[in-house]
């Protein structure tokens, strides 16, 4: 029986509406990911010494924290960026229903 620390939410940040439609659906094609949602965002950063501002795509990943790797590995294929946006931060909690539908669609 999993636990609620077992669960994850990865954002990553991509290019693209398209570069974003190929990631997620890999991600949820390949059931390393229960869920991805997508949002246009404006981002502010630094690259290379120099600040940069661009449009970019937020995805939103629902997953396993054992599946992190296998995201990683996904994102990383299909991404554009030398450095991409993966990070994944723990569900400290959650609706045990939704959990479980988690759990079910990424096995």
């Amino acid at each position: 029986m999993a636990r609620v620390d077992d669960y994850i939410v990865v954002f990553v940040i991509a290019s693209s509406v398209k570069q974003a439609g190929i990631i997620a659906k890999e991600l949820v094609i390949q059931k390393a990911a229960a869920c991805v949602n997508t949002a246009g965002i404006d981002s502010l950063f630094i690259w290379r010494s120099k600040v940069e501002k661009t449009k970019e795509i937020l995805l939103i990943v629902k997953s396993q924290r054992k599946l992190f790797r296998k995201i990683e590995k996904i994102v990383r294929k299909f991404h554009s960026y030398e450095v991409p946006e993966i990070i994944a931060l723990p569900i400290i909690a959650g609706h045990k229903p939704y959990l479980d539908w988690i759990n079910e669609s990424t096995k």
